[in-house]
């Protein structure tokens, strides 16, 4: 799905909130899909929920090629967006040569982190024709992995919404605000003219995004900002030792999930065995 920024911004304009979840691969883009998640990410959350980094900074061009490709398989009708990780943006010339070889893999845009600092980038690949998504309060390329609340102090604030305002100036299409202070975020909401995407970051923000992984309870434990819809770890596991108690104790495989030889085929089989002996 191409050009976001028109149906997004109708979005916002009818105050119909905007789904965002993440996602990593084929099977998961299948169900997001039919689902009707709006935009499906593929985040350099990645790193730390599918690849076993230890951070966001660890993931690389190369694993967000290979994710993004798997989930653009699984896509027919979501918007499809993909995370710039950390270091594929630090100039203008590395920006455009990255974003666009996401384009060219099946991206309808790309996100990247940073307020002011960000704006030449948003300008150079806004005037390319790529689509680009804001990120601003929490960014974890630059802040690390553990989540701290931004916007607490007025200097603070101020200085996301004064962000906020100068990537829209540059021309993102879409803000994501990341543990900011719900106040502040509605602020920011009320003040620009795009769709605001909030994790962590309260009830008024125009939509909402998620790492799959928590929503399906994949992850060890829960945070405030996340909201778990199943538990995938204590099914999965359950299944895992049922399978693994059944081979042990031989009620897997049974006769059911095996194939047979045809009677006349075995059985000429057996004079072939028998006459070479």
């Amino acid at each position: 799905m191409a050009n976001g920024r028109e149906r997004f911004k109708r979005m916002k304009a009818t105050r119909e909130p905007v789904v965002m979840l993440t996602c990593y691969d084929y099977p998961t883009a299948v169900l997001e899909d039919e689902a009707g998640v709006d935009v499906i990410f593929v985040g350099d959350s990645v790193g730390t929920n599918v690849l076993g980094y230890s951070s966001e900074t660890e993931v690389t061009m190369a694993d967000m090629l290979h994710h993004l490709r798997a989930v653009r398989r699984g896509v027919s009708k979501a918007y499809l967006l993909v995370d710039m990780p950390h270091g594929s943006y630090a100039t203008t010339e590395a920006a455009r040569r990255n974003a666009e070889a996401f384009i060219a893999a099946g991206a309808d845009g790309v996100k990247l982190e940073g307020g002011y600092d960000q704006v030449p980038v948003v300008r150079e690949l806004a005037a390319a024709g790529i689509e680009v998504c804001g990120h601003i309060g929490f960014t974890p390329q630059t802040l690390g992995s553990k989540g701290r609340v931004q916007g607490k102090s007025s200097e603070q604030a101020r200085e996301l919404i004064d962000s906020a305002l100068a990537l829209a100036d540059a021309g993102v299409f879409m803000l994501v605000l990341e543990l900011v202070t719900e106040q502040v975020a509605a602020m920011v909401t009320a003040r620009v003219p795009i769709p605001t995407i909030g994790i962590g970051s309260g009830r008024f923000c125009d939509g909402q995004v998620l790492v799959v992984n928590d929503v399906l309870g994949m992850t060890p434990s829960a945070r405030r900002l996340h909201k778990r819809y199943t538990e995938w770890r204590d099914t999965a596991g359950g299944a895992i030792r049922r399978y693994v108690d059944d081979v042990r104790t031989h009620h897997f495989p049974t006769e059911e999930n095996a194939f047979p030889t045809d009677r006349e085929e075995l059985a000429r089989l057996e004079e072939m065995l028998a006459a070479a002996r």
